[in-house]
């Protein structure tokens, strides 16, 4: 006797199955609170390429995981969690750090914005900073964040080594960043989030704080403060 199931109970049924598998889970959870790109997964994993491109691929399919290009290194691509996916997914791994510094290349917008709402949703304290800092935050990053109940109060750019302390957690909201910061710290955590000053409107620094808000709200009920 054949059942024609639902089309949402067929969806929720390729989602089980996506996640059925321990790799693939393992990729789940890796990007659950930041992006990454295959080989870093690949590294993290221990999982060589044509088995991870394997199970990447069935994500994928399951539209779990999408992929975005680079920013700054064109060739390159980055995985990220398609969140909509997962409306009860909470992050399993706690962390402890001091303190979280956003960083992007300018610190001129995006870091900026998280900055301001990680303050809003975590005692741990936090800071942002920038590779190449630009002169001044973006007029409409300050803007943005004031559309959305946000302060940025007195808001000036900062270079990376003026900022970061040994224990931090380090942020990278850019490509750009995270590729110039290369292998040296393990500690830190990717959000591939378009920079909204190349395209300049107010749609495109609204939908950077959406997501922003999106990767703050999952990753800050994870981080404790160090004792």
């Amino acid at each position: 006797m054949s059942t024609d199931w639902p089309s949402d109970v067929v969806e929720r049924a390729r989602l089980h199955a996506a996640l059925g598998e321990p790799a693939r889970l393992a990729v789940v959870e890796l990007l659950l609170l930041g992006d990454a790109s295959p080989s870093e997964v690949g590294r993290e994993l221990g999982l060589p390429s044509n088995l991870l491109a394997h199970h990447v691929k069935l994500l994928e399919q399951a539209g779990v995981v999408e992929r975005s290009r680079s920013e700054g290194d064109h060739r390159r691509t980055y995985l990220r969690l398609r969140t909509t996916v997962f409306t009860d997914l909470v992050p399993t791994g706690l962390r402890q750090a001091p303190r979280v510094v956003f960083v992007c290349s300018r610190n001129s917008a995006r870091s900026q914005l998280a900055a301001a709402l990680w303050r809003e949703r975590s005692s741990v304290p936090a800071a942002s900073a920038g590779t190449r800092p630009a002169d001044r935050v973006h007029p409409m990053a300050l803007a943005t964040a004031r559309a959305h109940g946000l302060s940025l109060p007195r808001a000036r750019t900062h270079h990376l080594d003026e900022v970061l302390q040994p224990d931090d957690l380090v942020v990278a909201v850019c490509d750009n960043a995270h590729e110039e910061l290369g292998a040296d710290r393990t500690d830190r955590l990717h959000w591939s989030v378009p920079d909204p000053a190349t395209v300049g409107t107010e749609d495109a620094f609204d939908i950077a704080f959406r997501d922003l808000a999106d990767r703050v709200d999952r990753l800050a009920p994870a981080v404790h403060p160090t004792a």
